[in-house]
């Protein structure tokens, strides 16, 4: 019962040591920046700068197959899978876009150019530069799912409809979270917004 007791203290202890670093992993970390022009009761408004990505198409719309696909592909270029060898800073969100072949995207840091940039070993990841945009957001906590998104895709849908708030069919998945970790996940469905929609949100 002794030797029960000290191993289930020893996993609690393991456990609370690795929420404990991917807190503080996630306070660190670079993220893709914005401003918030407007804050809805159940959603945001928010311009992104433009930034570079890492991306992988997949040839698919499901949740988990691709961000257990995709996040590998792309953490293990990050991690030196590359001509140098070189690794890259972890950035956040991981972004997917909600599409029927889903890209999944890791941030580069800013400091880092695409002309500099070691080539990766795979082929298929490629370099995509997001322009400055205005979108719509609305977050979630807890584990992600198909489920989920479309439930909050579909939510994010009809708050905008309400408001008269053109948007476009440009919908992604933000991940902020690493899978280990368990408390304060956050998600997010994003849109990107139809250049008329400034005016309303401006009033």
């Amino acid at each position: 019962m002794k030797i029960l007791l000290i191993i289930l203290l020893v996993i609690l202890l393991a456990f609370t040591l690795i929420q404990l670093f991917a807190m503080n992993g996630q306070r660190t970390i670079e993220t893709y920046p914005y401003v918030v022009d407007k804050k809805y009761e159940t959603f945001e408004i928010r311009s992104y700068e433009a930034r570079l990505f890492t991306s992988v198409k997949l040839a698919t719309k499901e949740y988990k197959d691709a961000s257990r696909e995709g996040f590998s592909i792309l953490a293990e270029y990050i991690f030196g899978g590359n001509e140098r060898n070189e690794k890259i800073a972890m950035t956040s969100p991981v972004a997917m876009s909600l599409e029927d072949s889903m890209t999944v995207m890791f941030m580069v840091p800013k400091k880092l150019k695409k002309e500099t940039l070691p080539q990766p070993n795979q082929s298929q990841i490629a370099f995509k530069e997001e322009p400055a945009k205005t979108i719509a957001a609305i977050t979630f906590s807890g584990w992600a799912s198909n489920e989920k998104i479309e439930e909050h895709k579909k939510k994010l849908k009809a708050v905008l409809d309400a408001q008269g708030i053109a948007y476009t069919n440009r919908f992604y998945f933000l991940g902020y979270n690493p899978p280990y970790e368990v408390f304060n996940r956050k998600n997010e469905v994003i849109v990107e917004l139809q250049s008329e929609a400034l005016d309303i949100i401006k009033k």
